[in-house]
């Protein structure tokens, strides 16, 4: 139907039903029997009736109105129409001294409109929602959380047949909840009745809508409904969306959703003044951690992103991404290693960037165990350069990355990070250039980390392969310790390591156990996990600062300060490493006596110890995990 006789249509129908509204309340006022006086005034008084109330409800936009997706606002709007109408129109009869009618009749027939215009509304609205319901045979949903988010799931799911989705019922364990009515669904009971529920519904599919739960009620919820046969889709907490659209952002249980990280808060005032409208430098901005900086960075509205890395592929599509996405922001990319200090400083002198953010490095400790030279090129001299070129061009801010191996290091990789926070923190006491570090641990997803190793041994059947039972690393995702890399670098005053808060350490082989489950094998029994021994320079477990650091809170709860002044012993630091790693055999023996030389608390690790009982315990699990696999 046409937009216009659309229009046409409704003004018609209010027309008769307003003056039936008013017809009404005088019935009711006089018990059916309407004195002639009053009839003869309301004839009157209709044409000023009418025309009042269809103006009102033309200027509230009644008729520009979806109604079949009526809800509240549109129910507020006929009340507020209605209400100004009645106003107006007394106010009509009291100035120009008009017959009126009972002022009851007013009141009456305020409510009687309300109600006849209201439902002519809905009917629409009512009719739309009973033919979905009736006539929806798609796959049937328990919904996990009886709250806002599993509101939002449930109302989408009900008005987009599409889906091919039917909610049947909610689970939450708030006692309070239990029985009760939301969108026509019940509240059956608490997560541990899962497994019953999805017999007795029927279900197909279960959808935990609760993004805001920690990792280990995840995990609990997780194991129950891995005891039914059903799939099983979660909302993550990254989710901040209010229109409704959930569906979209479903997806399947993560290791990041078992780990529960709380989402990270940013200042964005605080972080869009130093990287709005500003030059910004990312090396290694093809990582992945280098390649999030870009994505984040790009959303603040810097004058210009330059990205530079030396590897192509990395750079291509990094670059392609940030097209795509149609950030305001400029793009430049460089094809250029940070070792190459001329050509360093050819991209300083065209771009002179305002913010550097420094992710460049070699980052896989046995690789750097059997290649210390490299490491100690990239990790040091790379640093150094792009330091020294920051310093040089009159840069504002400068944040390194680094890592929590870098404390009391026992790896080569550890080893060159912590003299590269020393050149930051060295250099940044002659300089004009803010200079500070961040570092932390793991983070989920980056490529040749744990989890992706994980998973690719899983598809292949296993074994999954852990160092040491007892390994245990600290984890966050990209996006947060991103996120949390930018608002460190706004709370840069020059000189600092800030420590991001990683929450608790976290076992490798519970970690391989959960994977496991969550591709919806048994451990040990469908997938083995092998136990292959520590690799060198590795520890099993990370520090995040050492005790020789300072270590104190700051405005943002999940960021902590090293405010130490740079000790003696490392005072010149970026001088002594230069002219003596100029000076020494670049062999792997020569490498390896200089770090020691520099990094006093640089010592390999020992092996560790096991206790009889320990060093039985891990033998008899190998033990136990190879007879399972004869027997099976």
């Amino acid at each position: 139907m046409r937009p216009k006789f659309r229009t046409i249509i409704m003004l018609i129908l209010d027309y008769f039903l307003i003056n039936i509204a008013i017809y009404c309340a005088l019935l009711l006022r006089f018990d059916g029997s309407i004195p002639y006086q009053y009839i003869h005034n309301f004839h009157i008084l209709m044409p000023i009736i009418t025309v009042v109330n269809l103006s009102f409800m033309i200027f509230f936009k009644l008729y520009n109105r979806i109604w079949q997706y009526a809800s509240i606002g549109e129910l507020f709007a006929i009340l507020s129409a209605n209400s100004c109408s009645v106003i107006v129109i007394y106010t009509i009869i009291m100035a120009f001294q008009l017959p009126g009618l009972p002022r009851s009749v007013y009141v009456m027939g305020w409510a009687a409109v309300n109600l006849f215009i209201g439902a002519s509304r809905l009917w629409w609205r009512l009719f739309r929602d009973y033919h979905l319901k009736a006539n929806h045979t798609g796959q049937r949903v328990l919904v996990v959380g009886a709250g806002d988010a599993g509101a939002l799931v449930v109302r989408e799911i009900q008005s987009n047949p599409d889906l091919g989705l039917e909610a049947v019922a909610f689970v939450d364990d708030d006692p309070f909840k239990r029985d009760k009515i939301m969108f026509g669904l019940q509240v059956r009971g608490s997560r541990f009745e899962i497994p019953s529920l999805v017999e007795d519904l029927q279900v197909d599919e279960i959808i935990i809508a609760m993004p805001s739960i920690g990792g280990k009620v995840v995990r609990e919820i997780v194991d129950i409904c891995k005891q039914t046969s059903v799939s099983l889709k979660i909302l993550p907490n990254i989710y901040r969306s209010s229109n409704g659209a959930v569906i979209s952002h479903l997806r399947k249980i993560q290791m990041e959703d078992l780990l529960g990280r709380e989402a990270v808060e940013i200042d964005l005032m605080q972080v869009s003044g130093y990287i709005k409208n500003k030059t910004v430098l990312v090396t290694g901005g093809g990582g992945s951690i280098g390649s999030e900086l870009c994505r984040q960075i790009a959303s603040f509205k810097p004058r210009l992103l330059v990205i530079l890395d030396f590897c192509e592929n990395n750079l291509f599509d990094i670059e392609n991404e940030l097209i795509d996405l149609k950030f305001e922001t400029s793009i430049a990319v460089e094809l250029l290693d940070v070792k190459h200090r001329d050509n360093l400083e050819a991209a300083f002198k065209r771009y002179k960037p305002q913010v550097i953010f420094h992710a460049a490095a070699y980052k896989h400790v046995p690789i750097m165990e059997r290649h210390p030279e490299e490491a100690i090129y990239n990790n040091v001299l790379g640093t150094r350069n792009v330091a020294d070129m920051s310093n040089k061009y009159g840069a504002e801010t400068f944040i390194l990355i680094s890592t929590d191996k870098a404390v009391n290091p026992t790896s080569i990789m550890g080893a060159t990070k912590r003299m590269a926070e020393l050149i930051v923190k060295d250099i940044n006491r002659s300089s004009s250039t803010r200079f500070a570090a961040v570092r932390f641990g793991n983070v989920l997803g980056s490529r040749g980390s744990v989890i992706p190793t994980f998973k690719k041994q899983i598809e292949r059947g296993g074994p999954v392969t852990v160092t040491h039972p007892e390994m245990k690393r600290y984890f966050m995702t990209i996006p947060e310790a991103v996120e949390l890399v930018i608002q460190a670098g706004a709370m840069a005053k020059g000189g600092e390591v800030f420590v991001l808060d990683m929450g608790e350490p976290v076992k490798i082989s519970d970690m391989a156990r959960d994977l496991i489950k969550l591709y919806g094998y048994e451990p040990g029994r469908d997938i083995q996990i092998k136990f292959t021994g520590i690799r060198p320079g590795e520890k099993l477990y990370e520090e995040l600062f050492s005790g020789r650091e300072e270590m104190a809170a700051t405005v943002h709860e999940r960021i902590f300060i090293s405010k130490k002044e740079l000790d003696e012993a490392y005072t010149g630091i970026n001088n002594n490493i230069y002219s003596l790693f100029m000076n020494a055999a670049p062999d792997p023996s020569a490498i390896i006596n200089l770090i020691a030389s520099l990094i006093p608390e640089y010592h390999k690790p020992e092996p560790p110890s096991e206790s009889p009982t320990q060093k039985a315990a891990v033998v008899y699990m190998e033990e136990a995990l190879k007879q399972r696999k004869i027997s099976s």
